[in-house]
């Protein structure tokens, strides 16, 4: 008996979970990959929620989910937002305390995806009109869990939170003060080899 509860605790956490993610217009292979649920199940819960009458206008994205880094750079407004969002992971104990080289599949489960909802929602009461969709929160939590990228840094100046683009070529800085959070590739690399070759570019003795 206790075998079939555990079995429906599982099974209703799941489709919880799913019915959450379909409220956020996750895509299908988005809520397959966190709830372990089949296509057809997903379908079949789709239908239901926007049966009932109840739930407001949902779209079904289709296409691949965002994979592009840049879009949490590409400007200060969203480069704060992610920030906020990945400090808000911390807090809910979405993000891990440790890098995780495999995130993007070790990460994906029902209870880790709770906590990214109430991450992300929590997130969206405070800025409604972010352009940081939960697929971009889905990605930008793996992204932070490898930590090769993207990391997470607080501002010394101000406290603020800050998003460093390990990868960048010049220092990544903070938003509301100025401050620099972290040196950028090329200032790393001439630290550690003054005479060596980044991206193709000699930089001993040349600026950026």
């Amino acid at each position: 008996m206790r075998i079939t509860d555990d079995r429906y605790t599982r099974d209703r956490l799941r489709i919880d979970l799913a019915m959450r993610l379909i409220g956020h217009e996750a895509r299908t292979s988005t809520i397959r990959l966190w709830t372990g649920l089949t296509d057809d199940r997903i379908r079949r819960l789709y239908r239901h929620y926007v049966a009932d009458g109840t739930a407001p206008a949902i779209v079904r994205h289709r296409g691949k989910s965002p994979a592009q880094l840049s879009f949490f750079t590409r400007s200060d407004a969203v480069r704060q937002d992610a920030a906020a969002l990945g400090t808000l992971l911390q807090l809910y104990g979405a993000l891990p305390a440790r890098p995780v080289p495999d995130a993007a599949r070790v990460l994906p489960c029902a209870w880790r995806g709770e906590l990214l909802c109430s991450a992300y929602e929590s997130f969206r009461r405070v800025n409604p009109d972010t352009r940081i969709s939960f697929e971009h929160a889905a990605f930008l939590l793996v992204a932070l869990a490898r930590s090769d990228e993207l990391q997470l840094a607080p501002c010394a100046g101000c406290g603020s939170p800050g998003l460093v683009d390990r990868l960048a070529m010049r220092p990544s800085w903070c938003s509301p003060c100025g401050a620099q959070l972290a040196p950028g590739l090329v200032a790393r690399a001439a630290q550690a080899a003054p005479f060596a070759t980044v991206r193709g570019h000699a930089i001993a003795g040349q600026r950026f």
